[in-house]
């Protein structure tokens, strides 16, 4: 049996910024605060004296850089995985819009569709298929749960609403806020989720991972 942490990279927007949609093809860093959020489940998992023994990612810059700073204060010695099969999804002419923009172009029930059903809505020209989203989360899941010892996983919101109906099916509890972390188990080709959008301490930590 396999237990995968799944991490939400953190904020890509400060104070004052304007947040807009932010997908594949807007590779934003991490501001301060995001760079905190890091350093948050970075010390939790110390805390609980967790080194992962693997540390996989996907390949934006918000991605990597959470999971450098995970390495840095877990001590973890190996090298990063990159997986592209993490890599958010490229969300096309929505993409550095404003959720007012979004509803201005394609209507409310266009952007309640994604962001309170968790439904790829009908139309959009975001990449890729939503199939193949569906079939990369799972496997990506599945490998990451072969890990002898504890895999963290770090990847973006839209990846892990399909990892989440990959798990369980969809419902009300998709979303997975900044810098939040999720948890799924393994029982052969069976995975469960165990947690869901918890805040990365040490005492969500040591509940279910260590």
């Amino acid at each position: 049996m396999g237990r995968v942490l799944l991490a939400r990279h953190g904020n890509t927007f400060g104070p004052g910024d304007t947040p807009v949609w932010v997908g594949a093809k807007e590779d934003l860093p991490l501001v301060e605060s995001g760079e905190a959020q890091a350093r948050a489940l970075g010390e939790a998992l110390a805390e609980k004296g967790l080194t992962p023994a693997r540390l996989i990612c996907g390949p934006l810059k918000r991605t990597r850089r959470a999971a450098e700073i995970v390495a840095e204060l877990t001590g973890f010695a190996g090298s990063i995985e990159i997986d592209t099969r993490l890599t958010e999804i490229d969300y096309g002419s929505w993409g550095g819009k404003t959720n007012d923009e979004i509803v201005a172009e394609f209507g409310q029930d266009t952007l309640d569709c994604w962001d309170k059903r968790h439904t790829r809505p009908d139309g959009v020209d975001w990449s890729p298929p939503d199939e193949e989203l569906k079939a990369n989360a799972l496997a990506a899941l599945a490998d990451a749960a072969k890990t002898d010892g504890l895999a963290v996983v770090i990847t973006s919101n839209g990846i892990l609403r399909y990892m989440h109906a990959a798990l369980d099916g969809y419902d009300d509890n998709a979303k997975v806020k900044t810098g939040h972390v999720c948890g799924a188990r393994f029982d052969g080709g069976t995975g469960t989720r165990i947690c869901w959008n918890e805040a990365p301490n040490a005492a969500v930590i040591g509940r279910y991972f260590s």
